[in-house]
């Protein structure tokens, strides 16, 4: 049940940015900020920062009461900082390959299927943008969009990685492959180990749900399904954790 003392948590397309590195990061990304709400005396000395570089890129900087930020804070961990931005678009799916070309690699993506967690999103964010990775896609039915709790989850890197947003997963994916990427599919039950994977060519890295992992639908479209090597008693892994391990496995191989 919703908390009726908080108002719902709005889509970063609406403006709101929460948190520290995200603020800052979405300020240096060169993104127009309008507002920034700085947390009445408690301006240590990282909130001046914040407040100084926001003055400087044009941005209104207001001091309010703490719980006026706890009010609007979607999630409640707004580290006395939060900010209103013009819209954050989504890019398209050739946005990311084109990136990948104008850097001189091979397209390195990840395709999140039907995700609900907003901090597995954002995790898998940071990781994606630390990896190099050239993006991030996502169904735009039954799945996390660019929250306000994703976008603090990812510190920032929503600023740098570009994520499509697409109406159809697994004609995306149809529309990739027609274009040589490979599709590697996050699989516990995959075939292909890890370190058996060649990722050092056009490469999409599939990551499931956190309950059921890929849909059939998708998984059927994946040219191999890699599984995880396990060594414990748990039989399966966080989808950010999984991400991040595939994801450095190609940054390995890739050199």
């Amino acid at each position: 049940m919703r908390d009726s003392k908080r108002p719902a948590v709005p889509d970063l397309d609406e403006g709101l940015i929460e948190g520290r590195n995200a603020v800052t990061e979405a300020i240096k990304s060169g993104r127009i900020i309008n507002k920034v709400f700085l947390a009445a005396g408690a301006i240590d000395h990282g909130l001046a920062h914040i407040g100084a570089l926001a003055k400087e890129k044009g941005a209104v900087v207001v001091s309010v009461d703490r719980r006026k930020l706890d009010q609007m804070s979607p999630t409640g961990a707004h580290q006395g900082v939060i900010a209103m931005a013009a819209a954050h678009a989504y890019a398209a799916v050739q946005d990311l390959l084109d990136l990948a070309a104008a850097r001189g690699e091979p397209p390195l993506l990840i395709l999140c299927d039907e995700l609900s967690d907003p901090h597995n999103l954002g995790a898998i964010l940071r990781t994606a943008e630390c990896a190099g990775a050239h993006g991030v896609v996502i169904p735009k039915r039954r799945s996390v969009g660019l929250t306000a709790v994703v976008a603090k989850a990812s510190a920032g890197a929503v600023e740098y990685l570009p994520v499509a947003r697409v109406t159809n997963l697994t004609a995306a994916i149809r529309e990739l492959k027609e274009k040589g990427v490979w599709i590697f599919g996050a699989d516990a039950a995959g075939a292909t180990l890890l370190h058996q994977a060649d990722f050092r060519g056009p490469a999409a890295i599939v990551i499931g749900s956190e309950g059921g992992g890929m849909g059939r639908l998708v998984a059927e479209q994946c040219d191999f399904k890699i599984s995880i090597p396990m060594k414990g008693r748990i039989s399966s892994l966080n989808a950010s954790a999984a991400a991040a391990i595939l994801l450095y496995e190609a940054v390995r191989q890739r050199g």
